[in-house]
This record gives structure tokens, C-alpha cells and sequence, in this order.
């Protein structure tokens, strides 16, 4: 998984969700849960790459950034609690979707 549009059609596939893009600035798009309208993915283009923020356990948080060089503190999100995954074909894609079905679980209730 390296672009926008793959992140997109992945999470999309998950249950429930829809694409949004609630700001001003359209290079954000949000992927949200239709019950509770929860954010459970960031995508947005930085430096050059597409990176996806993530919800993730607190166990696994330190986990996937020590594992993986181009998983590190959430952008603009709360670095306990979300990672950014950086889609540089570093991080193999069935951790990748790992990853978002974590953040999409976690952010199901509410």
C-alpha cells in the first residue's frame, strides 16, 4: 500500500465506515464509523508520502514504532493513544491493515 486511493478502498472495506473530508484543506481525508461518526483514519500526504494515523493499544504502540522506522508519533494526534504509518513500502501491507483493523475496533464504541 503506497497511495491515498488504496488506503481509502481499504478501510472502506471495513464495516460500516465512510470517507470524509471535514476540513478546509483537502488534503486530509478522514475515515469514519456511520454509527458513532468516529474518526478511526488519518490519511494525508507529508513529505512527500501518504501516511495514515492510527488508534492503536497502548502495548503496540511502542511495539510498531521500534519494529518499523517509518511507524512514529501520531501527526497532530495525541502520541499515546495514535501512531502515523508512513507509506514508504517499509511496512509490510498485512501489517498495514493490521493496524487500521486495530484503530477501526477501537474506535467502534462510543
Amino acid at each position: 500500500m503506497k497511495t491515498r486511493e488504496e488506503a481509502i478502498h481499504y478501510c472502506a472495506s471495513l464495516e460500516n465506515t465512510y470517507e470524509d473530508y471535514p476540513f478546509r484543506d483537502k488534503n486530509w481525508t478522514v475515515m469514519r464509523h456511520k454509527s458513532n461518526k468516529k474518526v478511526f483514519a488519518w490519511i494525508f500526504e507529508k513529505d512527500g508520502h501518504i501516511w495514515i494515523n492510527v488508534k492503536c493499544q497502548p502495548g503496540w504502540l511502542d511495539f510498531y514504532r521500534n519494529t518499523y522506522p517509518s511507524v512514529v508519533p501520531a501527526f497532530h494526534l495525541n502520541k499515546d493513544h495514535w501512531n502515523s504509518i508512513i507509506l514508504d513500502g517499509t511496512v509490510p501491507e498485512d501489517v498495514i491493515h493490521d493496524m487500521i483493523r486495530q484503530s477501526h475496533q477501537l474506535t467502534r464504541n462510543g
